[in-house]
Order: structure tokens, then sequence, then C-alpha cells
């Protein structure tokens, strides 16, 4: 891996840890061990990184998209939400809760990307639903789209107050995501 992804690679971890804006170049590159010049050769500014990183998550999505394009509705739902299991891993959350946080604090830029990425992850989540109560598996009577919201609301919501609260609340919380969907 190349400087530049190692920088990506580490600011992405730092932002679903600590928060957007409770890190700083020099947390990179003690790191790295390297000069903050060295991070500031790839991104000049801390608003670059933070669009680096969205750029990654934009990649993941897709590829994530592209591998659960061939299984059933509820087996998408389950690895949808495997992600954000995944995410919480060694005390994160997943990048649309963490940036979601400091929405207002970005520039304009920031901003338009993250609301592509949740867009398009929403977008994603709302066509899976569709397809899964077409084929019967999903039963719910609100729109696809509020259905997709509930669902990445309260995913969003639970891996937040699991922070606070205990892991095993997050597991039920996603247990019970599955089980409103089948029921």
């Amino acid at each position: 891996m190349n400087t530049r992804d190692k920088i990506i690679s580490i600011g992405d971890v730092l932002i679903r840890k600590r928060g957007c804006n409770a890190f700083s170049f020099s947390d990179i590159s003690k790191e790295l061990n390297i000069k903050n010049a060295s991070i500031h050769y790839h991104f000049p500014t801390k608003t670059t990184l933070v669009m680096a990183v969205i750029q990654k998550h934009h990649i993941l999505l897709e590829k994530f998209k592209q591998n659960v394009t061939d299984i059933d509705s509820i087996q998408k739902i389950i690895k949808f939400l495997s992600v954000y299991t995944m995410a919480k891993a060694d005390g994160k959350i997943s990048i649309l809760g963490s940036l979601a946080n400091d929405y207002f604090t970005f520039e304009p830029e920031v901003q338009t990307a993250l609301k592509i990425l949740t867009d398009n992850t929403l977008n994603w989540l709302t066509s899976t639903l569709k397809e899964g109560k077409k084929e019967g598996v999903f039963q719910y009577k609100m729109s696809d789209r509020n259905k997709a919201l509930m669902i990445i609301t309260n995913i969003l919501g639970a891996e937040q107050l699991s922070r606070v609260t205990y892991q095993h609340d997050f597991r039920n919380i996603k247990e019970n995501i599955i089980n409103n969907l089948i029921q």
C-alpha cells in the first residue's frame, strides 16, 4: 500500500472511531511516522482527505452491490446489515453514521459527496426491499423508501447508541430489523 492509500485508510479509521472533527493530520503523521508535510503533499486540506475517504466508500458500496447481485433479497439485507456489524469492529461505526454527525460543519463539496453516498445506499436498499416485497418475502405496509429510511435510521442509531449501552443492543436491533421484514 502506498503512502496516499495508507493516509486514506488511517483517516477512514479515525473518522469512524472519533469523528471527522476529532482528529488532525498530526494523528495520521504519528501513526505513519511521517511529517505532516507528507500528508499535505497528498491532501492539501482535511476536506480533500475526507473526499478521498468518501470516494473509497463509494467504491466499496459498488463492490458490495456487485457481490450481492445474484442472491435473494433476504440474504442481501442480511449482508447489508453485516456491513454495519463489521463497521462496529474495534470501536468504529459506519462512515454514514460518523459523517452524518458532522454534516453541517463540512464544506459544500463534502456535503454533496456524502449526500450522493447516502442516496446510493438508500436507493439500493429501497430497490432490494421492493424486490423482496414483490417476491412475497418481506411484509410491511409503508412505502419501500420509507421502510429503507427506517432501516437505515435504526441501524445508524443502533451503532451510535450501543457505544454507550451494550454491544448486544446493536445485535438485538439488527435481528429485529430482519424479523420485522419477514413477519
